[in-house]
């Protein structure tokens, strides 16, 4: 019983018009034929480690961009920006996801339109980034050995929503609890038939598919 009080469902709202404007910002994206990767994951996960090794394998074949997002900081933005990538820090003032709107006003400073790719390192946690359509053309997340196979059953829309997954820090595997199958059949309940990539970012290992699918969504996406 509401006692006549009327109730207003905000969320909703909110989430119908970042994907509008979401849905916009892939379309200008696509017309610059700007290949947009929203990358996902808890801290500690490896994101900028994997974005340094990912940049380093690619940027004598593309042109590439990051936007660091983060409460506060720029910690991450100097790693990257040893890369030789055009880099901005984004600080969001506390919130715990970046949204469509903040990423176009990111786009606009960075300044794209001599970039062939661009990656948005979102805020670290495994849900709030999960609900935001930013505009990217895919969306990457990390899952780190460390933090275990039940994640996808913690967190399912993550592993629902992404087109990739990456299984970092697999050297750490023998002294990690991680079961791989358990993971794979999680993940296939959730998203059947997502590319799942065990790797290290900091040694190498299992890097090139990952570098070959990105390759390939990078040229589908400009063809």
């Amino acid at each position: 019983m509401n006692n006549g009080i009327r109730v207003k469902e905000v969320k909703a709202h909110i989430l119908e018009d970042n994907d509008v404007l979401a849905e916009q910002v892939r379309d200008g994206l696509r017309k610059k034929k700007t290949f947009l990767v929203n990358l996902m994951a808890s801290p500690g996960a490896g994101k900028t480690t994997t974005l340094v090794r990912t940049i380093n394998a690619l940027k004598d074949r593309y042109k590439i961009g990051v936007m660091e997002a983060d409460v506060d900081s720029q910690v991450d933005a100097d790693t990257i920006a040893e890369t030789g990538a055009k880099v901005i820090q984004l600080h969001t003032g506390g919130s715990c996801h970046m949204d469509a709107g903040m990423t176009q006003s990111g786009l606009d400073e960075l300044g794209i339109d001599d970039l062939d790719i661009v990656f948005l390192e979102n805020i670290g946690n495994l849900v709030c980034p999960a609900e935001f359509d930013v505009g990217a053309a895919k969306k990457v997340t990390i899952l780190s050995v460390p933090e275990g196979d039940d994640k996808p059953l913690k967190y399912p829309l993550m592993f629902t929503v992404t087109d990739c997954l990456l299984i970092n820090k697999i050297d750490t595997a023998v002294v990690f609890d991680f079961d791989m199958d358990a993971l794979k059949a999680s993940v296939d309940k959730l998203n059947p038939g997502l590319p799942i990539m065990p790797l290290s970012s900091l040694k190498g290992d299992g890097f090139d598919a990952w570098i070959d699918w990105l390759i390939n969504e990078v040229e589908a996406w400009r063809a």
